[in-house]
């Protein structure tokens, strides 16, 4: 199962030794680190990414879940979400990239406190004894996720929204007064453009997801090439996880885009 994960320690080169022993346990097989960094909270509330891992299959955090995840960490929702649910709108997209909850970010942001370092990692994981064992041996506090696919299904329901906007005021248009209809097809002609702006939001995404789980395949593919028959197995597993869950956003994005195909054909026709 694909996880978003933060263990956080004491200080920074103890984090170090935390990151050291997550890719041993990814060279055992234990587990798979598709993308992981080493954070520092500075005394003013931020974030410094200390170190990112150009080995993995995810060469870069910039864009990517775990990126998002460092920003959350860092951000409004790390201040406090329960008690600032209006700085939380801006963080929504990076909620939705990383894959996790609020209380998630939460409860991991509650742990680092200035001075101290943590490991951000988003790893494919089916059993949580091999990291807990490893990270509480060095003094780390382990908070893991499992990765949801919160970011297409909340697009599809935006785009939704705005679909049933854009014709309830068609209707109204139709039936306006000839020195209202200028105005209300304005309001459409600025809601067209946002649906438009969220296809293209949908598609850029879907493109960057593809590279992104075509890197991890391919990562995990050569590993099973050189196991054994009971790890091959699990490298296997992992492989089709992330190629259901790939194929299930991308699912959405089809479905989004064909709508807007249908409905750009019944215009043409009229």
């Amino acid at each position: 199962m694909e996880k978003m994960m933060v263990v956080a320690f004491d200080d920074e080169p103890k984090a170090y030794e935390g990151s050291r022993a997550l890719k041993q346990l990814d060279a055992e097989g234990s587990i798979t680190i598709h993308a992981e960094a080493v954070i520092k909270k500075n005394a003013d509330g931020t974030v410094t990414v200390k170190q990112s891992d150009d080995d993995l299959p995810i060469r870069t955090v910039g864009g990517t879940a775990v990126g998002s995840l460092i920003g959350l960490l860092a951000g409004p929702a790390g201040a406090g979400i329960g008690a600032a649910a209006g700085a939380l709108a801006g963080a929504f997209g990076d909620l939705y990239t990383a894959g996790v909850d609020a209380d998630f970010v939460e409860e991991a942001a509650a742990s680092l406190t200035p001075g101290k370092g943590a490991v951000v990692a988003e790893v494919s994981e089916e059993w949580v004894t091999p990291v807990d064992v490893k990270m509480e041996a060095l003094g780390g506090a382990v908070f893991r996720t499992a990765k949801k696919d919160f970011e297409q299904e909340q697009r599809e329901r935006e785009v939704a929204e705005l679909r049933v906007e854009i014709a309830q005021l068609k209707a109204e248009h139709a039936e306006a007064r000839a020195d209202r209809k200028a105005k209300i097809q304005t309001h459409i002609d600025k809601l067209n453009a946002k649906l438009q702006a969220k296809l293209d939001q949908a598609k850029r995404r879907s493109r960057e997801m593809k590279k992104e789980t075509d890197a991890k395949v391919a990562a995990l593919e050569k590993k099973a090439a050189k196991a054994q028959s009971d790890m091959k197995a699990a490298f296997d597993a992992r492989i089709r996880q992330i190629r259901d869950s790939y194929e299930h956003s991308e699912a959405k994005v089809k479905h989004m885009l064909a709508e807007q195909l249908t409905s750009a054909a019944a215009r043409l026709e009229r």
